[in-house]
């Protein structure tokens, strides 16, 4: 690891007043990071904590550097960033893959590539960091991805589709019980519809998953079987052996010898890890309760005004806006699990919830005119 700057050990110039404070908040943010990826280490086990160990090694060793070039210049130590400080404040308190989506961000902004003080080797870590970071990342998001996507999209839809009911109703000039009433039917029927269509999903793909795994029936017929013809061995071939794997499976089924083969020539991998691809699916009760919950969680927020006794048009005003920071905080999320800009995808979430509202409104405002 290089500690010197460009000019060389032999010859350092007196760094002026702004590269002294740009050096401390440098000093600053790495040991904020250090203590980030020490306090998710802590939460975790096994090869992610010894990762997440290493990260924090490496930041030690740039907090290293700053200190050797400020020397007795240190002065008292500086808070670090905002942005350090929140992703520290959630490693302590949660340690989620959010954490980790923020940290790859901030590692991808660093300023040691073009800062003439920093190393090529301390740039270089930087840009490995956010790689390394974007890998641990990568797995929390699969562990959260189905929830994740049910609770975003359930919610995402209750708002979109309720907002638009609400907004067409209120267009057409009906009186704002009647709005309500609309809002709550949509409501229930869409929280329902929800729940239903994923309670069918789950329960159509176990069922088809159960007629996919092999059964037990070559164990009753095995004794009956023509041992010229050996049907058995078809019966291997076709969950997808090999010739010689489902010769040597049918032999030890018929009982010629123990089977000690090789694991590689047991059944086709997918029969085996049905009963874990059932776990993983989830039961069609809990999916379809999941999905009803995001839903009406979402489609709620549009009729609050009209709940609270407002009327007409502001009423409708401030459903927008409650539908528009719901939709801003989940197209967040969405970028920040995606390691993407966050206000790209909230704004991206906001423009499609409020272009949708806006087609049913100016249809509910034509129809009202025309029955009018």
């Amino acid at each position: 690891m290089h500690t010197t700057t460009p000019h060389g050990p032999g010859h350092r110039p007196e760094p002026s007043p702004a590269d002294i404070r740009r050096w401390r908040q440098y000093l600053a943010d790495e040991k904020a990071e250090a203590a980030i990826y020490r306090s998710l280490a802590s939460r975790r086990t096994g090869e992610e904590r010894d990762i997440l160990l290493g990260l924090a090694e490496a930041e030690r060793r740039h907090e290293a550097h700053w200190l050797a070039l400020l020397g007795d210049k240190v002065g008292r130590p500086r808070p670090a960033s905002l942005r350090s400080q929140l992703i520290g404040f959630l490693a302590r308190h949660f340690g989620s893959v959010f954490v980790l989506a923020m940290a790859q961000r901030a590692e991808g902004r660093s300023p040691y590539a073009t800062d003439p003080s920093a190393t090529p080797a301390m740039a270089a870590d930087e840009r490995i960091h956010e790689e390394v970071v974007r890998g641990l990342a990568v797995r929390g998001r699969l562990r959260l991805s189905g929830m994740f996507r049910a609770a975003v999209f359930g919610a995402n839809d209750g708002l979109v589709s309720n907002l638009s009911l609400v907004a067409g109703m209120a267009a057409s000039g009906v009186a704002s019980h009647v709005v309500l009433l609309s809002g709550v039917a949509g409501l229930l029927a869409g929280a329902l519809s929800m729940g239903a269509g994923e309670f069918i999903s789950v329960r159509s793909q176990r069922e088809l998953l159960s007629a996919s795994r092999p059964t037990q029936v070559t164990l009753a017929a095995a004794p009956d079987l023509d041992l010229t013809a050996n049907e058995l061995v078809l019966v291997y071939k076709a969950r997808g052996m090999s010739q010689e794997a489902a010769e040597h499976r049918a032999a030890e089924r018929l009982g010629y010898y123990a089977c000690d083969c090789d694991p590689s020539l047991s059944l086709h991998p997918e029969a085996e890890t049905a009963e874990d691809e059932h776990e993983a699916i989830g039961s069609a009760w809990g999916a379809a309760g999941a999905s009803f919950c995001f839903f009406a969680s979402g489609a709620v927020v549009p009729i609050l005004p009209f709940l609270f006794g407002m009327v007409g048009i502001p009423a409708l005003v401030v459903a927008a806006a409650l539908v528009g920071l719901a939709l801003l905080g989940t197209g967040a999320i969405v970028g920040l699990l995606a390691g993407a800009s966050p206000l790209t995808r909230a704004l991206r979430q906001l423009a499609i919830g409020f272009g949708a509202a806006a087609v049913t409104y100016m249809l509910g405002f034509l129809f009202g005119v025309g029955i009018g």
